[in-house]
């Protein structure tokens, strides 16, 4: 076979993935507080850009038959505020040192107790070995002194340095139960670990008495110092909202917590008069970054409430009644209602929010794979199948835990849900549920 070189002609059809695109997919794969700080940053890096406080609007989604169109009529606007009101907490530090009869200790004592304060985790754990501390004028032997006397302030559990320590120091403070305290203390793996039946014969108490103790130890606080630590607590605000009025499913924008971008025309129009051509090259560049970012958002806004109105459509049970009513749906489905790729919806619902009747949710727990049924006249979603398996959990015999593969069964039988035992294992890990081993109680 002859190769001979040579140049040749083709005409081929290929995307090309200008700048412009390239920004319209990164920002609507953005979730909202991502977009603000976005835009904040580019605030900072063009002149041309400023942020203004938006309002929201609702709109009553409509289906046009006869042009095969959607369309949205506008209901109302308003503004949408969350207000995050700060509250003054005592402290830990606060909290411990006032139980401190601070005459009866010495200053280097007093630093020894701070020090040991300052090095709690936020769940009042000491993670740090004694003997890593090392302060100049603070002895071993007074560190250890004082972590003895912060072990026993309020609240009990606290310079723990693990687990068991933290447990055992609740227990000793109540001193209520010794069972508890000496299993705790001697045999904390074991009882742990749910090796009951060894612990009973090594003990020499009943599984029932073991039970009591399990129990008990549930009162406990593992977390003594979470109260102290606790973060301001991070809203989420929905990016699209959902509401029922008169029976009528109304789909909009949120925008409350998204700026509205804008130009500074003022500023604008002052270097437009600039003879630079330096200046005027710099302003042609920022204006059409402008116009990039700008077009982007409005498509970002436009793909999400179109996505929204289309899981709507196909979901009104759902949004009138609850999750409970939630159908098997795919994002292939939406990306073929409206004409685009899966991976643009998937992009609209990565990290978004909408606000329904029913509560705030993460859009991407509207998409729900089919499982198969017997007896029912539409497939299951995941959802209800997790549902139904938590209710079977929760109405089983404590005595005689159901297994994976009995779990399945009685699915199949009341529900008419077909799951594989490796399924029905994984939602059940998926829910917090522990195996039938540990969910056995012995009363």
């Amino acid at each position: 076979m002859n190769m001979k070189a040579g140049l040749f002609q083709q005409q081929t059809l290929k995307m090309a993935m200008t700048q412009e695109l390239m920004q319209a997919i990164t920002l609507l794969q953005y979730s909202a507080q991502e977009l603000s700080a976005f835009l904040e940053n580019k605030m900072v890096e063009n002149p041309l850009l400023s942020l203004d406080q938006p309002t929201s609007a609702l709109f009553q989604p409509t289906l046009d038959r006869k042009k095969g169109k959607r369309t949205l009529k506008n209901t109302y606007d308003a503004n949408y505020w969350i207000e995050q009101i700060s509250e003054d907490t005592l402290s830990l530090e606060q909290h411990v040192m006032s139980q401190v009869n601070h005459q009866q200790l010495t200053g280097e004592q007093q630093k020894a107790m701070l020090l040991l304060i300052h090095n709690l985790d936020e769940n009042g754990y000491l993670r740090i070995q004694l003997e890593d501390i090392c302060v100049p004028g603070i002895s071993s032997v007074v560190l250890e002194e004082s972590l003895r006397l912060l072990q026993q302030l309020e609240p009990h559990g606290l310079a723990a340095r693990n687990l068991q320590e933290c447990l055992l120091l609740q227990v000793k403070a109540e001193g209520v139960n010794l069972l508890a305290e000496s299993i705790i203390e001697n045999h904390f793996l074991d009882f742990a670990e749910k090796r009951w039946k060894d612990l009973s014969k090594k003990i020499g108490v009943t599984m029932k008495e073991i039970q009591e103790v399990f129990d008990y130890v549930q009162t406990l606080n593992p977390r003594p110092a979470s109260l102290f630590f606790q973060e301001k607590p991070s809203y989420i605000v929905p990016d699209v909202v959902v509401e029922v009025r008169d029976g009528i499913l109304l789909v909009g924008n949120y925008d409350g917590n998204t700026p509205n971008l804008n130009v500074d025309k003022g500023y604008l129009n002052r270097m437009k008069s600039h003879k630079d051509q330096g200046v005027q090259r710099f302003i042609q560049d920022k204006w059409q970054e402008y116009q990039w970012i700008s077009r982007g958002i409005q498509q970002r806004k436009e793909t999400i409430l179109k996505v929204i109105q289309c899981i709507v459509e196909k979901q009104p049970a759902c949004f009138h009644h609850g999750l409970n009513y939630l159908k098997p749906m795919t994002m292939k489905e939406i990306a073929d209602e409206l004409s685009i790729h899966e991976s643009t919806v998937s992009r609209a619902v990565k990290g978004k929010y909408v606000q329904t009747p029913f509560g705030t949710i993460e859009m991407r727990i509207f998409f729900t794979t089919s499982l198969q049924s017997v007896g029912l006249d539409e497939d299951m979603s995941g959802m209800q199948a997790k549902k139904s398996l938590q209710a079977a959990i929760d109405s089983e015999n404590k005595q005689k835990p159901l297994s994976d593969q009995d779990l399945a069964e009685r699915l199949k039988e009341e529900n008419g849900i077909i799951l594989a035992r490796r399924t029905v294992a994984k939602y059940r890990e998926q829910l917090g549920i522990p195996s039938s081993s540990k969910r056995k109680r012995y009363d």
